[in-house]
Parts: C-alpha cells; structure tokens; sequence
C-alpha cells in the first residue's frame, strides 16, 4: 500500500488515496452515514488492522474524519475534501470538451470541402 506521505500536495493526497478501490468504496459507505471502524471492517476480506491502513489513508488525505465516541472511533465523510479535486477535474473536463468542440469543427469542416 502507498503511503499517504509519498504524495506530497493535498491534491496529489486525495488523488494517491482515491486510487484505491476500498477506500473509494469506505467512502461511499460513509456517504451514507458515520460507521465505527468495527462496522466498516465488517465490509472487506481484509484485517481490522488492514482496514485501519485504508482509513489513516484517507485522513491524511482530509477525506474523513474520526471521532472517539466511548470505546468506538467513528468515522464520517469529509465531503469538503473533495473539493479541489473536483475543481482541478471541472477545469480539466472543460478544456477536452473545448478541444474537441475544435476537433469536430474541423473534421466537419474537412468533409464539407470534399466534392
């Protein structure tokens, strides 16, 4: 597993921890509501401790937070922490759809000048 410190900004943090698919599915589950670690663990054919790899992963990422609540740590989505990674995914998503509004004017334009 990568650690969380060999991405160095936050947005290479979020991207390096969304690249698993565990944690992109413990985030879905935490979507839905905060879980203590045990009721997470309970999803994946892996360890507890396993587990709380994954979850040390996505907070270091400032994906989720974790609360201790008597003898149970309770983890909840941090939606905010998406948010620059959404912002760099919009820029980018609008410069393609550009380049190929470009591309299809000129293909266009290409088979209009054929006889």
């Amino acid at each position: 597993m990568m650690t969380v410190r060999a991405a160095g900004d936050p947005l290479s943090r979020v991207f390096s921890a969304l690249a698993d698919p565990t944690r992109r599915d413990i985030l879905t589950r935490l979507a839905e509501r905060p879980l203590t670690v045990g009721e997470l663990a309970e999803h994946y054919p892996i360890s507890r401790p396993a587990v709380s790899q994954h979850l040390a992963v996505l907070e270091a990422a400032g994906l989720l937070t974790r609360t201790v609540d008597a003898q149970w740590r309770v983890c909840a989505a941090r939606e905010e922490g998406l948010d620059d990674a959404s912002a760099w995914i919009a820029r980018h998503r609008a410069d393609w759809t550009e380049r190929f509004d470009i591309l299809e004017q000129h293909l266009r334009s290409r088979r209009e000048d054929q006889p």
